[in-house]
């Protein structure tokens, strides 16, 4: 079984809607693309090349396929992550593309959850799943995310697509990692752990 990794910059109010730049998303209305760029530094890009290293495939919706196959393509030679991402086999989820030209890219056709639930059983590393929001949305919703890689970025945003918008199932997590950047971005690996227990605490129940 292939492990299905999510990996994505959030605000600290669950903001993930156009980090990288003004015009990268700007659906609703939305006016504060860019947000994350002023906390990415060489230490950043060096844990997220670090990750990107271990994939064995990329799960992508159309919107951030259509992001990086414009500017992955462009990069050095000696840049690890540009490297990584153009020679991985990408597979794209999307319901308005009649064909990919990225190099080794496939479409994925029919049901959505469906062929990632075949992707799963195939063979291969971890499939990892970089942006792609509204794609993400349906993976938690039926799920799909083994582990939930998050960035999250001393910012408010206070509005703006979400990473778990409504829809998300309940669902037990376990921290299987943590580091703080120099700029003060949270990088922590979640790993599902089953469903959520509850309890109850107070002074009435002891647990105080």
């Amino acid at each position: 079984m292939r492990k299905l990794m999510v990996t994505t910059f959030v605000s600290l109010d669950g903001v993930m809607q156009a980090p990288g730049g003004s015009d990268e998303d700007r659906n609703g209305g939305f006016e504060h693309g860019g947000w994350a760029v002023p906390h990415i530094d060489q230490q950043l890009i060096q844990l997220m090349a670090a990750l990107t290293s271990r994939a064995g495939a990329l799960l992508l919706g159309r919107k951030t396929y259509d992001i990086f196959a414009a500017t992955w393509p462009l990069a050095d030679a000696d840049d690890p992550i540009g490297v990584k991402m153009n020679s991985l086999r990408k597979y794209v989820a999307s319901r308005t593309l009649d064909a990919v030209s990225w190099q080794n890219s496939t479409l994925l056709t029919g049901d959505v959850t469906e062929a990632v639930g075949k992707l799963k059983q195939g063979e291969g590393g971890e499939i990892q799943v970089h942006g792609s929001g509204k794609l993400i949305q349906t993976l938690v919703e039926q799920d799909l995310v083994d582990e939930f890689h998050l960035l999250v970025f001393p910012v408010l945003i206070g509005s703006g697509k979400r990473l778990f918008a409504e829809g998300t199932i309940p669902a037990g997590l376990k921290l299987v990692d943590t580091t703080t950047s120099n700029t003060g971005v949270l990088v922590s690996t979640y790993a599902r752990d089953g469903k959520v227990e509850y309890g109850a605490m107070g002074p009435e129940t002891g647990n105080w």
